[in-house]
């Protein structure tokens, strides 16, 4: 299959959408690098469908250039680009089997003899047992494999993936995770997937591009984004950051802030340039990384680590690790995520406790910004 699919890249220069004084889309660069799996994540209306869908030809860019491999395919409608898309609806034809809706855009170009690539398509997917079934007879998960396979077998460059997971339930999209990175591997080709669930961004992307308000705020790869955050958008839009607002009292190889009372080492190279000026700061830390101590066996804890005091205001076990949440003068409702292997039953709401931490796992952040910038409240969640 890899002969058909070589063609570079997919590009992205100075591209926008605007709708009337509505700008969807600021003016962004992008690079997809040719045979990744890129997610471009973000909470809806931040602009990721309007992006996917410029490079499928469904929404003409008001700025800008659409390129795949060298190709400008800017003024290409969709079926003259090397691109498919599968989208949230799989729009499987109801009254054909799954073998026909697969062959189907072959025999829509004319293609006769379809029976060994849509038997290559049902092994890839593993429906090949399914092949007689109409679509109403499949779960949402096969029919989502059944609505990839159909993409895939018109050997595009690119695939498009429009929150493909978005109806189906926890554990079969945890399932489909997998399954459709697999495929991306066996495959090889380009995979630029939509969604505003962060997990799945992690669990299966190379890249990932997190989107807010028209612009990406951040480019790289899962772990990278996770550790380094650069703005506290991308804090707390991936997984939970405890951002404590502190104050500049020394830069060097690292940056030394004081918070609630106590001093707090960042190393400079977790620091965006703006806390490297001085002044006031954000310092970020991840909840799993945090280990608390009873304030009885503070002496135990090691030189050399960030700690702050605190007192326990809830807890809850939730089997695999209890979450705390800790007041403390550095900061209120601190959370705590600690792993449940030798509890202290001490640790309970009113006890007096050290957070503690290696301050390598600490970040320095832009005081300016909005310190809730990306936090999910219980309505966006639905």
């Amino acid at each position: 299959m890899t002969d058909k699919t070589t063609g570079g890249d997919v590009r992205l220069t100075g591209i926008s959408k605007s709708y009337g004084s509505f700008t969807a889309v600021h003016p962004l660069d992008l690079t997809v690098p040719q045979g990744s799996f890129f997610a471009l994540l973000g909470a809806s209306g931040c602009g990721k469908t309007t992006t996917l869908r410029m490079i499928a030809g469904l929404e003409d860019p008001s700025t800008g250039t659409v390129f795949l491999g060298d190709k400008d395919v800017t003024d290409l409608p969709p079926y003259k680009r090397p691109v498919n898309t599968v989208f949230q609806s799989y729009a499987l034809f109801p009254h054909m089997d799954i073998t026909e809706n697969i062959a189907f855009g072959l025999r829509r170009r004319g293609i006769k003899s379809v029976k060994k690539q849509v038997d290559d398509m049902l092994e890839l997917v593993q429906l090949g047992d399914k092949a007689r079934h109409k679509p109403h007879q499949l779960s949402g998960g096969q029919q989502q494999r059944v609505a990839v396979a159909r993409a895939l077998i018109n050997h595009p460059q690119v695939l498009l993936l429009d929150e493909p997971l978005g109806a189906l339930d926890l554990k079969l999209r945890r399932q489909m995770q997998l399954e459709l990175k697999r495929i991306q591997t066996e495959v090889g080709i380009t995979f630029v997937h939509v969604t505003h669930d962060q997990e799945e961004a992690m669990t299966m992307a190379d890249q990932v591009a997190v989107m807010n308000g028209g612009r990406v705020e951040q480019l790289g790869a899962p772990a990278d984004l996770y550790e380094n955050p650069k703005t506290t958008f991308v804090a707390n839009f991936l997984g939970t950051s405890n951002l404590i607002e502190a104050e500049v009292v020394e830069t060097g190889a690292d940056v030394l802030v004081t918070a609630g009372g106590g001093k707090l080492r960042v190393p400079g190279d977790r620091c965006t340039s703006a806390v490297r000026q001085g002044g006031k700061v954000l310092v970020g830390v991840r909840p799993e990384k945090i280990s608390l101590t009873h304030a009885d066996d503070a002496g135990s804890i090691a030189d050399g680590r960030n700690r702050v005091t605190g007192r326990i205001a809830d807890s809850s076990f939730i089997g695999v690790s209890t979450q705390y949440v800790v007041n403390s003068p550095a900061g209120a409702e601190l959370q705590v995520y600690e792993q449940n292997i030798e509890r202290d039953t001490r640790l309970v709401p009113g006890a007096e406790v050290v957070l503690h931490w290696n301050p390598a796992h600490t970040f320095g952040l832009d005081a300016a910004q909005d310190i809730d910038a990306g936090v999910e409240t219980v309505e966006d969640a639905g």
